[in-house]
């Protein structure tokens, strides 16, 4: 009987997370390219069943291992802390955040919907335009790496023209 009561329990609570999984839509923003090695930082948006981002965790950043298998994996609490970690601002409508990325890019980046998507935006040269990526080169290993230089690389929202330009820190 109280292995009855456990399972019911068990059920009861994890059940609304694994039906909330179950609907959840990740859709692809924009990734972070290294000199280092062929792996990324990508970055998506979660969206919840109406379409609108998930208020917990509207936008998640994780590595894709392209250098090996391309297998996908977390960022580590000081990867997330100091380099490709973000704080965010959800907007009142959940349609809109905005990131402000730990790697300095002196800007942030506003992720809202556009139609049936959420595209990521941020000035690219002057011009307001979608971010495809950014690429980071940098020197060193660990706690002593030094960026040398970051590009963004996007497409102006008005025109679609590609954008470009380069950050030295």
């Amino acid at each position: 009987m109280h292995k009855l009561v456990s399972c019911l329990i068990f059920t009861l609570i994890c059940a609304p997370a694994l039906l909330h999984a179950e609907t959840l839509i990740r859709q692809a923003l924009f990734k972070i390219e290294r000199n280092k090695n062929a792996n990324i930082v990508q970055y998506d948006a979660q969206i919840d069943p109406d379409g609108k981002l998930l208020e917990k965790e509207p936008i998640v950043a994780y590595w894709v291992r392209l250098a090996e298998q391309g297998q996908v994996e977390q960022l580590s609490w000081v990867q997330k802390t100091f380099a490709y970690g973000f704080d965010v601002k959800l907007k009142r409508n959940k349609d809109t955040v905005e990131l402000d990325m730990k790697i300095d890019i002196a800007r942030p980046i506003s992720v809202q919907r556009e139609g049936d998507e959420y595209r990521a935006t941020t000035r690219i040269d002057g011009s307001n335009s979608y971010i495809e990526k950014l690429f980071i080169h940098a020197t060193g290993k660990g706690m002593s790496t030094r960026v040398d230089y970051i590009e963004l690389h996007g497409n102006e929202v008005k025109t679609g023209d590609e954008r470009y330009e380069k950050l030295v820190p």
